[in-house]
């Protein structure tokens, strides 16, 4: 797909892309490398694929590192932070992209931890090195976002309700950012075809994604939605901080 960020728009800006090496968050790292920004890889255990994509960035002419760490452990989350100080010296925009809470054994409240607690954590840390007027930007989808009106599958309920609380939490620190200079958007898009999140769910719910796909009438890929969400980086905030990506016709929107 065509690079939504014109060529040398981000030259000078340093990008940390949370969950970016596979899937939405990894073509948004393209995106924006592309853009010419420093990009920083962020994966939790993935380090080969990580470094493949910094491989690949860097073989184009572009600037990326990656730096492993869990975003539930607050001491490996300062770990990055303290890295990309001392490699990029700071940072001017933040993606919010890690999610899950759909893997087995990482215990009961392991999405609330990870879709919650540790994007508010992550937030704040990267407050640290966060340039005057950064942006910071909030990945969910619409089943999380309008999951207080909307019902969703049984099997992503959980997930969609603690993604749903972390925007919150989020959305809370508006004001406290605005003072600071920092502006917040989240982008929320429908069920996304191609993303290990889509697989589970229609593993566990065979049809899940055609069904969704005839009411929405088109899903975005993965590619199409890492374009939005690089747009968010650059264009006019909406008023309410709430960028809808896609078709939201089946959602209560009340």
């Amino acid at each position: 797909m065509e690079n939504p960020l014109a060529p040398a728009s981000l030259t000078g800006k340093r990008v940390l892309v949370t969950g970016s090496s596979r899937g939405v968050g990894a073509d948004t790292i393209r995106y924006f490398a592309k853009a010419g920004a420093s990009v920083v890889v962020n994966y939790r255990n993935k380090e080969a694929r990580a470094l493949k994509l910094v491989n690949e960035i860097k073989d184009a002419g572009g600037t990326a590192i990656a730096v492993g760490a869990d975003l539930t452990d607050a001491d490996s989350v300062k770990a990055m932070i303290d890295t990309i100080r001392d490699e990029f010296g700071g940072l001017d925009i933040l993606v919010l992209n890690a999610s899950g809470g759909m893997e087995s054994n990482m215990g009961e409240d392991y999405a609330l931890r990870l879709n919650r607690d540790a994007q508010v954590g992550m937030l704040q840390a990267a407050r640290e090195i966060l340039s005057e007027n950064s942006r910071v930007v909030f990945v969910t989808s619409h089943q999380a976002h309008f999951i207080k009106t909307t019902p969703t599958m049984p099997e992503y309920e959980p997930v969609a309700r603690s993604k749903r609380a972390g925007e919150d939490a989020l959305l809370e620190l508006v004001p406290e950012l605005k003072a600071n200079a920092i502006d917040f958007v989240v982008v929320s898009g429908d069920m996304i075809e191609g993303t290990i999140t889509a697989t589970l769910l229609n593993r566990l719910s065979p049809g899940a994604i055609e069904q969704r796909r005839e009411q929405a009438g088109k899903l975005y890929n993965v590619a199409e939605f890492a374009a939005e969400v690089a747009k968010a980086t650059v264009e006019p905030i909406p008023a309410d901080n709430i960028r809808l990506v896609g078709d939201v016709s089946s959602f209560n929107v009340a």
